[in-house]
């Protein structure tokens, strides 16, 4: 009988052990995946990183893991003041933690281009040409003659870029490397009102410098970086790219030179892209092919360098009536094709 009612004693225990299990189960799953919700990695969270070398980092402008994980050692050894062997290694632990290192699926490809936004032009006619606006994430080149209107969508761009996303803008700042003294505030209000938009405020979003030489100009790329530090970074204009370069590397013998040089400011601003989702544009100067027997005597400055780098080309050129012609040389993923639109007092239109 003791040994009966010891069991009957065990089961009941067993079935009321069991009960509160059953009972606690709920609250423990959800604990796990509270804990799962780790909280967004830091520069901080790199290995090797103390204090010091975080307020480095920080101080050239690197805060987030994708602005490092796309430095070269080099780069930012020398920008950070770092050993390059340091600097490598927090490049390849940023690269690990941000996950941008390995091959990845089309399917997570595309998705990861849905944050890809696209800057209306307000001109039907060029917004059907891009497929619906300028891509972020992507640097545009814009060439022709003088007079062809690469300025001209310098600014309106400029103008757009304010305005809120619902109505085909991306509500962000711009930067405006300036190389030639064509910006015009003046313009800027022009365009502004012709949206109904208030010309302070967009001139307020505006962030405008004189570049006055070559060295200058890829600082002032540099100088972004830092300054982009609480601010919504949407667009980095350089108007025009390759003035200084031509006018500083002259003949033959320098032609390596420039491009090396060329080739690493192109790398800078496509950072910028990738790392703010934002949108670069730059205007080119171009040169007339006297040899040339039949075709558009015309080329763009920059040779294959600048080719290359560009994501979307287009070709300004002017025609009658005071219209423009807009070509799409180069796309990624769009045929070539023309449209035609022209400049007035407020701003671009179809």
């Amino acid at each position: 009988m003791i040994y009966l009612g010891w069991i009957v004693r065990l089961m009941a225990a067993k079935t009321k052990s069991n009960k509160q299990k059953e009972e606690e189960a709920p609250d423990t799953e959800v604990i796990t995946m509270e804990e799962q919700l780790e909280p967004e990695a830091t520069i901080e969270d790199l290995p090797g990183v103390g204090p010091a070398t975080a307020e480095k980092l920080r101080e050239a402008g690197f805060d987030e893991l994708l602005a490092l994980a796309v430095m070269s050692p080099g780069d930012l050894a020398e920008q950070a003041e770092l050993g390059e062997a340091v600097a490598g290694k927090i490049i390849q632990a940023a690269k690990k933690m941000a996950n941008i290192g390995g091959f990845v699926s089309g399917s997570a490809l595309l998705e990861r281009r849905r944050e890809v936004q696209k800057l209306s032009s307000m001109v039907q006619s060029i917004d059907d040409l891009l497929a619906g606006g300028f891509e972020t994430q992507s640097l545009v080149e814009v060439y022709g003659e003088f007079g062809s209107g690469k300025t001209q969508i310098g600014h309106q761009l400029a103008v757009n870029c304010t305005m809120p996303v619902d109505q085909g803008g991306f509500d962000g700042d711009v930067f405006y490397i300036d190389t030639e003294d064509t910006f015009r505030p003046e313009r800027i209000t022009q365009m502004a009102r012709g949206h109904g938009l208030d010309p302070e405020a967009v001139l307020e979003r505006i962030h405008v410098a004189r570049a006055y030489n070559s060295a200058h100009q890829m600082l002032l790329a540099e100088e972004i970086k830092r300054m982009s530090r609480g601010i919504n970074v949407k667009m980095i204009i350089v108007d025009s790219l390759t003035s200084h370069f031509r006018a500083e590397f002259v003949g033959r013998g320098m032609l390596a030179n420039r491009q090396q040089k060329l080739n690493r400011h192109l790398k800078d601003l496509k950072q910028l892209a990738d790392v703010n989702n934002a949108l670069v544009l730059v205007t080119n100067q171009v040169m007339s092919k006297p040899d040339a027997m039949w075709g558009d005597p015309t080329k763009p400055i920059g040779g294959h360098v600048l080719a290359h780098a560009s994501t979307f080309r287009l070709y300004l050129r002017k025609a009658k009536g005071g219209r423009r012609i807009a070509r799409l040389v180069d796309s990624p993923n769009l045929p070539d094709g023309e449209c035609v639109y022209q400049v007035c007092e407020e701003g671009l239109r179809d």
